[in-house]
């Protein structure tokens, strides 16, 4: 039993001593991986884009070569179910895509208009209300030339 012992605390004591001599040494304080943050390029020619569904309403802002600054939807500011594809919910995407875009000085937009949702008037209203000059408007909705059968008609 002494025996048990005194083999147990020598494994104990020989582990400890390759710690101190060529194991991990011990850190005191982690410093925590910092990023930099990259300069912020002023854009003030912009193009938005309005995807409006029967669904939601996702609006997206790019700079001329199609990088996004931002972008936004009715489902990510918290909006649920058919309140997603309302017009306010869509004035409300814009309203806080703006405030995201502040830092980029964005004044003027080109806008893209994709979807039927009733979400498309709101987002462009909001965007008159909102301090951005539109230049132009575009519907890049998607027209099929006789393409795929549509669904059946839903009745209720």
């Amino acid at each position: 039993m002494a025996d048990e012992l005194k083999t147990n605390e020598a494994v104990a004591s020989t582990a400890a001593e390759k710690k101190q001599k060529g194991g991990k040494k011990d850190k005191a304080v982690a410093k925590p991986k910092s990023r930099k943050k990259k300069a912020v390029k002023e854009v003030t020619v912009g193009r938005a884009y309005i995807h409006a569904t029967y669904n939601n309403t996702i609006v997206t802002i790019t700079d001329a070569s199609g990088n996004a600054l931002g972008w936004s939807s009715a489902g990510h500011m918290g909006f649920k179910g058919p309140k997603k594809a309302t017009p306010y919910a869509a004035s409300m995407v814009v309203k806080e895509l703006v405030e995201k875009i502040q830092p980029y000085n964005v004044k003027e937009v080109s806008v893209y208009v994709r979807g039927i949702g009733a979400g498309r008037d709101g987002a462009l209203r909001a965007l008159y209300a909102n301090n951005l000059s539109v230049t132009s408007i575009k519907d890049i909705t998607p027209i099929p030339h006789n393409g795929c059968r549509p669904p059946k008609v839903r009745r209720v």
